[in-house]
C-alpha cells in the first residue's frame, strides 16, 4: 500500500526518536542527503552517524505539505548520549523531500521561514 509523503515522513522521525535505524534507513533513500548546519552529506552511513550521534528528538508543531515536499515545525530537544542531560531546546524546522516511498533529502533550519523559502511552501499549504 502506497502512503503519502506525510505518512513517511511521520514514520521517519518516529524511527529517528526512538533511535530505530533500520526503520530509519528504511525509510530513505540510499543516497539520501542530509542538509545541516555544517553543510551537506549524502548516504546511510551519514544517516546512522548522525542518528548515532545526534541525541535529538522532534517533536511536531505544525506540518505544511504539497506534492513530495514536507516542511515540519518542531521542537529540538538534544541531549548528552553520555548523561542524558538536556544541552539544547529550541524551535527548528526540517524540509523533507520524498520520491518512490523513500525520504530523498532531510534539511535542518533553523527558521521556519527559511525552509519554507527553501522548500516553495507557505502557511496556506498547513496540514491539520
Amino acid at each position: 500500500m502506497q502512503k503519502s509523503p506525510v505518512e513517511i515522513v511521520w514514520a521517519w522521525q518516529e524511527a529517528a526518536n526512538n533511535q530505530d535505524s533500520e526503520s530509519l534507513l528504511e525509510l530513505s533513500d540510499p543516497n539520501i542527503e542530509i542538509v545541516g548546519p555544517r553543510g551537506s552529506g549524502y548516504g546511510h552511513q551519514l544517516l546512522r552517524d548522525w542518528l548515532g550521534r545526534a541525541g535529538l528528538s522532534l517533536e511536531t508543531l505544525r506540518l505544511f505539505a504539497k506534492g513530495n515536499v514536507v516542511v515540519v515545525e518542531q521542537r529540538g530537544i538534544w541531549r548528552s548520549l553520555e548523561t542524558g542531560e538536556i544541552t539544547g531546546d529550541r524551535i527548528i524546522a526540517s524540509r523533507f523531500k520524498v520520491e518512490n516511498q523513500r525520504i530523498i533529502q532531510f534539511a535542518r533550519y533553523d527558521i521556519l521561514d527559511i525552509a519554507f523559502s527553501e522548500s516553495g511552501l507557505t502557511l496556506s499549504d498547513e496540514v491539520l
